[in-house]
């Protein structure tokens, strides 16, 4: 006899066009219904284009009845809003008291370590100024959807990821907005947008402690902050306004990344601190947060970066902030 979770798992195969991650994973099926040898799947028709709902039903139809116990089957599509059906386990959000600390390298760097474990990720690219997660990740395509929501672009490794720069006409379009409408489109990345079932998300927030990095604080279930900076002497000052911004606001500080601590010499072995003396220890003591890991400059991370490549860059570097993260969310649960 067909049960429910035999019925889920043929869905599970069953792809959502434009995302390419499956019902089940998107979180679209609301209900299933089995009686005499008769299936009646409900989906949740969210963001999904109306040219593709027939499409999806004959589908659905025929993957259920491929199971040996349904001789019969029913697509009912019902209407939801994204924020309804999203269910992620996990939000991190990484930012920085200044800019041009590598914050989005970081942050795709632990979205890129999810993935690798086998963990459903995505990155919500609250930096509406200045998105750079597409191009590290090779990404200049359009998010499909409709009027009920937004569907993320899938990266190669399968990170889920909403940007700026993927609605824009072209990814050198400059967005000039005061900040109510940057807020309002952080805020819409996160309720418009269906995530789906994932197990991360990475939220990369704007440098500063201004409204974009407020409102993700005030909006989203943040499981906790990951502070980025690097070894220059005005670092303590910006990194202590991060820490008190993100206290004030009820966040845990997972921890402290400092990037660009050094440059390795291949000939040598030696590392060169370009910046001045590495200030991890210092700041990890400033924050009252775990110093997470020190990241060098390496030019084969730059060019993967340059190249949309950056899910193929591992190092033990970023496996060692990638495990003291994890240890750091669970020691929150």
């Amino acid at each position: 006899m067909a049960t429910e979770d035999r019925v889920r798992e043929a869905l599970n195969k069953v792809l959502v066009p434009g995302v390419m991650r499956s019902l089940v994973q998107m979180n679209l099926v609301r209900s299933i219904e089995l009686k005499d040898g008769k299936a009646r799947v409900t989906l949740a028709s969210t963001a999904i284009p109306t040219n593709y709902h027939s499409w999806l039903k004959d589908k659905v139809v025929k993957t259920v009845c491929e199971l040996p116990e349904v001789e019969e089957a029913a697509v009912d599509l019902v209407e939801a809003k994204p924020k309804e059906l999203n269910q992620v386990q996990s939000i991190i959000a990484v930012m920085s008291g200044k800019g041009g600390v590598g914050k989005s390298l970081v942050a795709s760097l632990l979205a890129a370590s999810f993935a690798r474990e086998g963990k459903d990720v995505g990155i919500l690219d609250a930096d509406i100024t200045g998105p750079s997660i597409p191009k590290m990740f090779g990404l200049n395509v359009h998010p499909s959807g409709s009027e009920t929501g937004i569907l993320p672009i899938l990266s190669r490794s399968g990170i889920e990821v909403m940007s700026m720069n993927l609605l824009l006409p072209s990814e050198d379009e400059a967005v000039i907005w005061r900040g109510p409408l940057m807020s309002r489109a952080v805020t819409q990345f996160w309720e418009e947008v269906l995530w789906g079932r994932l197990d991360y998300l990475v939220v990369d927030l704007p440098p500063g402690t201004a409204d974009a990095p407020l409102t993700v604080m005030q909006t989203l279930p943040l499981s906790g902050v990951v502070i980025v900076f690097t070894p220059q002497d005005l670092t303590t000052m910006v990194v202590r306004k991060a820490v008190k911004m993100a206290r004030k606001m009820n966040v845990h500080v997972l921890g402290v990344v400092e990037n660009m601590s050094y440059l390795l010499l291949p000939e040598t072995g030696k590392k060169l601190e370009i910046f001045g003396r590495n200030k991890g220890e210092e700041m990890a003591k400033a924050s009252e947060a775990p110093l997470l890991g020190q990241l060098p400059i390496d030019p084969e991370l730059a060019r993967l970066c340059d190249e949309g490549e950056i899910e193929r860059y591992n190092s033990d570097d970023v496996s060692n902030i990638f495990a003291n993260v994890v240890v750091a969310l669970n020691e929150r649960r």
